[in-house]
């Protein structure tokens, strides 16, 4: 098991970004989702601010301007995510399992 970072866009499909890490996934929010906002959606303060921290590499901070202004972001910044390995003792683990007490 080793875990994740996932961000859930509330669009119309849901988009939804995985990375390894937090920061990786604030890289990636504001690349694919921040950097792709046509500038005339926003005020021109916001969209100062916006280029000036995509500019200096501030990730996080334009993540979390560009979701003051537009469409809300559901980030988990640790998810277990499970692989392959991790059910390979799934048959003797359901018998610990609260189900099969009884």
């Amino acid at each position: 098991m080793r875990f994740v970072a996932c961000a859930v866009v509330r669009d119309d499909p849901p988009r939804v970004f995985i990375a390894e890490d937090q920061e990786t996934l604030n890289w990636v929010i504001a690349l694919q989702l921040v950097a792709r906002t046509a500038g005339s959606e926003l005020s021109e303060d916001v969209r100062t601010r916006l280029r000036r921290a995509l500019r200096e590499e501030q990730w996080g901070e334009a993540v979390e301007l560009w979701m003051e202004n537009q469409t809300e972001v559901d980030v988990y910044s640790a998810l277990e995510m499970y692989v392959e390995k991790d059910v390979e003792l799934a048959a003797q683990e359901l018998e610990f399992t609260p189900l099969f007490r009884d």
